[in-house]
């Protein structure tokens, strides 16, 4: 799926996403679907990985209800989180699970990242993303320094005040650029900092926490309820970043937005890597749970359109009428697929 324009994150650039699709048909020909992305340099998991992963648990699945089939996936999450969450969303849909169904209006702020890097195209694109209704806007960092903290200083200098930005290291500082990154900010605006350190540097984590100026966000670490509890004991940390691709099923993410929220913190929900399929799940989702704006705007991101009744955003939000349920636009997903892996039981 082809990008409008590069996404430039601290460890890779896209310039495509390439999501793994799955559409389950049952013996009354019901259909659902849904789709997750395995982003290289993220985690462990492989594309090649995830693609024989799904095969193999297919195959199992064989024979077994669809009750016992999310069980056993569930039991097998560790090994490969995007893959088993790819085929329990699409299970989860085919039983029609409530966290799909959207019961009212909603209209969900978004935010969208800020890519220019010198002064002229920031204010250029600062100033069209404001006049399209968007109010806070994520800066990635964790490159340079000094760099950072010249561009993000050029950014709210030139914000003024009109809109907040929310910082994301992509785990990419150690532990003393991270502190001399937060503390370099001269001006307000910044709601939070993301993921400073490695996913498994807690440690590292909690020294930024404390001498940042700017709440903390965990993102990659967080992928279970013990991940939530261990980081609502970590002082500063404001904020957990969850993604349904590595909670395993919408029921699992659902619980956790609650477990942050209880432990005295904020979720914030969203893929910015995710597809407008993945997007739909999670924008349904917060649409009941998520105090925060949403980061779920992959879906902005990438050229095609895979529903035929697309997600809506105007104003920097997400539109969706009560009783939205996608139609799957069936000429292009055949015309974007690359590959494709056909099972009868």
């Amino acid at each position: 799926m082809p990008l409008y324009q590069p996404y430039k994150l601290s460890y890779r650039t896209f310039t495509e996403f390439e999501p793994f699709f799955i559409e389950l048909e049952d013996a009354a020909g019901k259909r659902a679907f849904s789709d997750a992305h395995v982003s290289p340099g993220s985690s462990s998991e492989t594309r090649e990985g995830a693609w024989k992963y799904c095969q193999d648990r297919l195959q199992e699945l064989k024979d077994v209800d669809i009750d016992e089939s999310k069980i056993k996936l569930l039991s097998r999450l560790e090994e490969s989180k995007v893959a088993t969450t790819l085929i329990m969303t699409a299970l989860e849909a085919l039983q029609g699970s409530q966290w799909l169904q959207i019961e009212k209006d909603i209209h969900q702020e978004l935010i969208v990242p800020i890519n220019a890097t010198d002064e002229p195209g920031i204010e250029k694109e600062l100033h069209l993303l404001l006049e399209e209704g968007f109010t806070t806007f994520k800066v990635k960092v964790g490159k340079d320094v000094d760099a950072d903290i010249a561009r993000t200083n050029t950014i709210l200098r030139l914000l003024a005040d009109r809109a907040t930005i929310r910082l994301d290291a992509n785990r990419a500082y150690c532990k003393e650029d991270a502190i001399r990154f937060s503390h370099g900010i001269e001006y307000a605006g910044a709601d939070l900092f993301e993921q400073p350190c490695d996913s498994d540097a807690w440690n590292d984590n909690a020294a930024v926490a404390r001498e940042s100026p700017i709440p903390l966000m965990l993102d990659e670490p967080i992928c279970s309820l013990a991940d939530i509890e261990r980081a609502a004991g970590i002082p500063n940390v404001g904020y957990c970043k969850l993604k349904l691709k590595r909670f395993g099923s919408l029921d699992a993410l659902a619980a956790g937005i609650q477990s942050v929220h209880d432990h005295g913190m904020l979720a914030v929900l969203g893929d910015g890597l995710g597809s407008e399929i993945n997007n739909w799940m999670e924008a349904a989702v917060a649409a009941r749970l998520i105090r925060t704006k949403g980061e779920f705007n992959g879906f902005l991101k990438h050229v095609d359109r895979l529903f035929l009744n697309s997600l809506s955003c105007q104003k920097g939000k997400i539109h969706l009428k009560a009783g939205y349920f996608p139609q799957l636009d069936k000429e292009a997903v055949d015309r974007l697929t690359i590959d494709k892996y056909d099972i009868e039981y």
